[in-house]
Order: C-alpha cells, then sequence, then structure tokens
C-alpha cells in the first residue's frame, strides 16, 4: 500500500473516531438519569472501531518505525505536515514513535505539534511568519507562511491574541485558538500585559519554566491564587520576560528603542556550547497541587516564589542573574531616502514605526562571539494593510516572538 493511501486512511480514521467521542458527548447530554452514557459492549460501533484502532496497534514496531519515518521526511511544511500529527492520533504506540522521531524546531526548523510554539526557533535559519491584525475585534493572528498573497489557504494558524482594555493597562490575551481567548481552558497559553504609559510590558507564560529545579520549587513552595468555586485546574502566570519602551523626551526622530529581559533564557544560550530551556511537554499543574488562599482582589492567578527554595538551586540564581537581554539593532540614515533603514532582506516594504531588529545585548566579558552579536534573533515589520511579517530563530520561542511582537501594537505617545 503506498504511504500516502495509508495516511489517508488513518486521517479517516482519526476522524471517525472524533465524530464516535461526539456522538457518545451527545448522548451523555441527553441521557439526564445516569451521571455518563456508556455504550453496550457488544455495540457495532465500539467494536468495529476497537478492532480498527489494534489493527494498526498491533503492527510491527520496526515496520511502524519506517513508515512514520518515511512521512515525517517526506512531508515538511504544512499543510503536508498534518500527516505527521494524524500517525500520532492513531494509538498511544503511534503516539510514542511519532514523538521520539519528530525533531524540535532547533533541531529541524519545522513546527508539528502544539508544544512546539514553545521551544527555541532554529539556530542557522529563521521560522518566517506573518500577523493579521483585525482592528474591529482587536484581534491579532500568528500564521505560518510568507505572506498571505504567498501563502494562501496554506497558512497554517499557531497563535492568536485579543486585545483587552483596562483602566491602568492594556491586556494582549494568548491562545491556541481565534475563537477561544478564555483562561479556564487548555487553549490558553499566556498573556502580555502593560503598565499605564505603555512603557514597560510583561510576558506571563501558562506554563512553570522548565528547569527542573525550579519547577520543583515552584511547585512546592509557590501559592496559586485562584478565584473560589472554580471547577477547572487554573492558569498560572509565570513572568517570563519584561519588555522596555525607551522615553522620548525630545521627541528626536527615528524608530522606538526597546530592551527585552528573557528571565529565563541564560545569557549562556548563546555562548559557545550553551543551550537554551527547550520544554518536551505541557505541564499538568493540578488544583490540588497548590495550596489555595484567599485572594483579597480576586482577580487573575498570582504566582508567589519562596526566596529559600531558589536558594538552594545555585545554577538557577546564576541563571536568573544573567539573562539574554535583547535590543534594537542600531539603524542607519539614508541620505537619499531621508529616513532611518534597516536591511529586512525585503521582508518588510512599508516603512513604520512599528518595524524594529532585534539583536543579543552583551557585555565583552559574557564572551559571545561577534557573529552571534550580529545575528538578528527577531524582526517584524509592516508589508501591508494590517499585515506585518515576524520571523524569529533560536533561542527565541514562537510565543515569546509573537508576544514580544505585540507590545509594538499599543500605544505609546511617549515613546515616539
Amino acid at each position: 500500500m503506498h504511504f500516502k493511501s495509508i495516511v489517508r486512511e488513518l486521517r479517516d480514521m482519526r476522524d471517525s473516531i472524533g465524530n464516535s467521542s461526539r456522538r457518545r458527548a451527545e448522548g451523555k447530554h441527553t441521557n439526564r438519569r445516569g451521571r455518563s452514557h456508556i455504550a453496550p459492549e457488544g455495540s457495532p460501533s465500539s467494536s468495529a472501531l476497537f478492532q480498527q484502532q489494534s489493527q494498526w496497534a498491533n503492527m510491527p514496531p520496526e515496520l511502524l518505525l519506517d513508515i512514520i519515518q518515511r512521512v515525517e521526511a517526506a512531508e515538511a511544511s504544512w499543510p503536508a505536515r498534518r500527516d505527521v500529527v494524524s500517525c500520532a492520533s492513531v494509538c498511544r504506540s503511534w503516539r510514542d514513535i511519532t514523538k521520539e522521531i519528530v525533531k524540535t524546531p532547533e533541531q529541524c526548523g519545522c513546527l508539528t505539534f502544539p508544544i512546539s510554539l514553545k521551544q527555541p526557533g532554529p539556530r542557522e535559519s529563521q521560522i518566517q511568519c506573518f500577523i493579521k491584525r483585525e482592528r474591529a475585534t482587536s484581534t491579532f493572528r500568528l500564521y505560518l507562511g510568507l505572506s498571505p498573497a504567498l501563502s494562501g489557504d496554506a497558512s497554517k494558524l499557531l497563535l492568536a491574541a485579543r486585545k483587552i482594555r483596562r483602566a491602568t493597562s492594556t491586556e494582549f490575551v494568548i491562545s491556541l485558538l481565534g475563537d477561544d481567548f478564555s483562561r479556564a481552558t487548555n487553549a490558553y497559553v499566556g498573556k502580555l500585559k502593560s503598565n499605564f504609559l505603555g512603557t514597560k510590558f510583561t510576558i506571563y507564560d501558562s506554563q512553570p519554566p522548565h528547569d527542573p529545579a525550579v519547577q520543583s520549587n515552584c511547585q512546592s513552595n509557590g501559592r496559586l491564587h485562584s478565584k473560589q468555586g472554580s471547577t477547572r485546574s487554573p492558569s498560572g502566570n509565570y513572568n517570563v520576560a519584561t519588555i522596555s519602551y525607551e522615553l522620548n523626551v525630545l521627541r528626536t526622530r527615528g524608530p522606538r528603542r526597546m530592551h527585552c529581559t528573557m528571565h529565563w533564557i541564560p545569557i549562556s544560550a548563546i555562548q559557545e556550547g550553551g543551550t537554551a530551556p527547550t520544554p518536551m511537554t505541557f505541564a499538568k499543574c493540578q488544583k490540588d497541587q497548590f495550596p489555595q488562599s484567599a485572594d483579597p482582589k480576586g482577580k487573575n492567578p498570582l504566582i508567589e516564589f519562596s526566596s529559600n527554595s531558589l536558594a538552594e538551586t545555585p545554577e538557577s540564581i546564576q541563571d536568573t542573574r544573567n539573562p539574554l537581554v535583547l535590543k534594537n539593532k542600531a539603524p542607519r540614515w539614508h541620505e537619499q531616502l531621508q529616513c532611518w533603514c534597516l536591511n529586512f532582506k525585503g521582508r518588510v516594504t512599508v516603512a513604520s514605526v512599528k518595524n524594529f531588529q532585534l539583536v543579543a545585548a552583551v557585555e565583552p566579558c559574557q564572551n559571545v562571539s561577534v557573529a552571534e552579536q550580529e545575528k538578528v534573533i527577531l524582526q517584524f515589520g509592516k508589508i501591508g494593510k494590517d499585515i506585518f511579517t515576524m520571523d524569529y530563530r533560536y533561542p527565541l520561542s514562537a510565543f515569546q516572538a509573537f508576544a514580544i511582537c505585540l507590545s509594538s501594537f499599543d500605544t505609546k505617545p511617549a515613546c515616539e
């Protein structure tokens, strides 16, 4: 059987499993006499589904490994890449082998599973994306692709954010889905929050730091404040980065000046032989893992850390004292065009105060090579009405890069 037909059959089986699950959920909702609806053991749907699933689950591991390797190697871009996800949706054995074969974006330069959005990008190239802004709904959507004109229907939605204005700040709630921005669902991945002037932003991640020592200390010594009576496991807000815009008191011409402090990415990540934190799974933060206490304001969940716990992990302290700091790449003044210019290599076509390129801000004593200092880690710019490009690379993840770019969409009269 041809590999394409195998993958097509797997996708059809996945859809049938999803339809069967939805039918069982509808049956459970309509049956009000019991707590749940259990299909009879001998029912045609359940037995046929079990037979179909076990038929693929009992394949020889060597054959299964060869099939998934060929599918993964052949489908390197979306939408064809969804065939790899279909392989992981068959059963547990298929999922385990697929997870072993699929590499991180740093290693292969591909985004496959949702956890890839929290992993660092490739070292030697950039992952090219674009952002579409919807002014009517204050929604921003991040797509994988060069541009809407070139990608068309083949563009893959990665993340979405909704802008929420409050009395003293502005928040961007970031989600995996384009129409669900609730913090009580698994689609919630983090948020971006500004101060009153819009000069300082904080990136919050729904997942704890990847450092095992820090994560265990967060679970044992952290306190999670949540609303009383919540039926879902609350999402944490972990401060992972801070973005600061310099005030333009003299009102000089030029792009905005910004600094990004990545609290959980050490400067050693861009040194020779260094590595950046790479989560492999989403952490399961259950409600009973954190002792609850009343929140006096009853607002967002709050994570507090104990200084005693951090004293036990000197390596973690060293990393947090020496975080990676990103700064604007200095533009040059073009005499003929009479404007500030940066080389975006054709990825930005419209002049805007929002356009920027970020490079590492290092000191001579930090032993970072000149080549690493000159690498553009993140670039963002305008190519049309409400269309912007976003290209990022190691050590940033798609989530971190998207959150940094969202800070450009907030009003900053004091910085321009």
